[in-house]
């Protein structure tokens, strides 16, 4: 797969970037060479490997999935530089 300037000005319009004409070219060969490298990417036997969370063995903490601290509303809101009938208020942002 090969992208093109016209391709580069279009992915650079969804990304909302402001490239400027006579940085595309260069822009569209960033593109090509990251596609390269995936491209590379593909070609490696993965038959077998079993997915890593690190480079480093290790397994994934696992806890009980149970409510510990509860009850505690009005020490919560303490904190809060404006609370109204139990919530958090804070300043409205859209009209």
């Amino acid at each position: 797969m090969s992208i093109d300037t016209k391709t580069a000005a279009k992915v650079a319009k969804l990304a909302r970037i402001k490239v400027e004409d006579e940085a595309l070219p260069a822009l569209a060969n960033e593109f090509n060479t990251i596609l390269g490298f995936i491209e590379q990417l593909n070609e490696v036997d993965v038959e077998g490997v079993e997915p890593m969370t690190s480079v480093t063995p290790m397994r994934l903490k696992r806890r009980e999935d149970i409510v510990t601290d509860g009850n505690m509303q009005d020490k919560i809101l303490s904190n809060a530089p404006d609370a109204r009938e139990g919530f958090f208020a804070v300043p409205k942002v859209v009209e």
